[in-house]
């Protein structure tokens, strides 16, 4: 038993060594703030500025800061899927690209999303406890999101 489970030790360490070679997942990220951000669209005071940078852009912008754990996989799959998945809902980075529906319905949802608890994800919390929301933060991003709806549902 004892030589079985030594075998299946050593098969799996060289199997987490191997897969460090393949599929390595694509880390896309920059440095830059275009014209289509978010804080370039609309009117986002440096509070809601901190919050957003803090708690949403690594999964919702093209800023991404890749954390060391990144780079081992399989975890590093796991990450850059919940990026690309993050991306495709809600760009922070791209907000000038949408349609005002599209920017109110966000707007919306990034409101809804946080007072039911379900951004930021429990498991990125984990790792980046600084990226937890409190109340204060919540009611600050609401009121933003909800005032900048209106004008946009107002057309100004």
């Amino acid at each position: 038993m004892k030589k079985i489970l030594k075998v299946f030790v050593i098969v799996l360490i060289i199997a987490l060594v191997a897969i460090q070679f393949i599929n390595r997942p694509e880390k896309t990220s920059s440095l830059e703030i275009t014209s289509d951000d978010i804080t370039k669209q609309l009117n986002v005071p440096s509070n809601v500025q901190g919050i957003l940078k803090r708690s949403c852009y690594d999964c919702h912008s093209n800023q991404t800061v890749w954390p060391w754990y990144s780079n081992v996989a399989p975890v590093s799959w796991l990450v850059a899927k919940d990026v690309r998945e993050g991306r495709k809902e809600m760009n922070l980075s791209e907000w000038g690209k949408l349609s005002d529906n599209k920017k109110s319905k966000l707007l919306s949802d990034i409101c809804e999303q946080i007072t039911d608890g379900e951004m930021p994800l429990k498991p990125y919390l984990i790792m980046h406890s600084d990226a937890k929301l409190s109340e204060e933060d919540k009611k600050t991003l609401c009121e933003w999101a909800e005032s900048e709806m209106n004008k946009l549902e107002s057309g100004e």
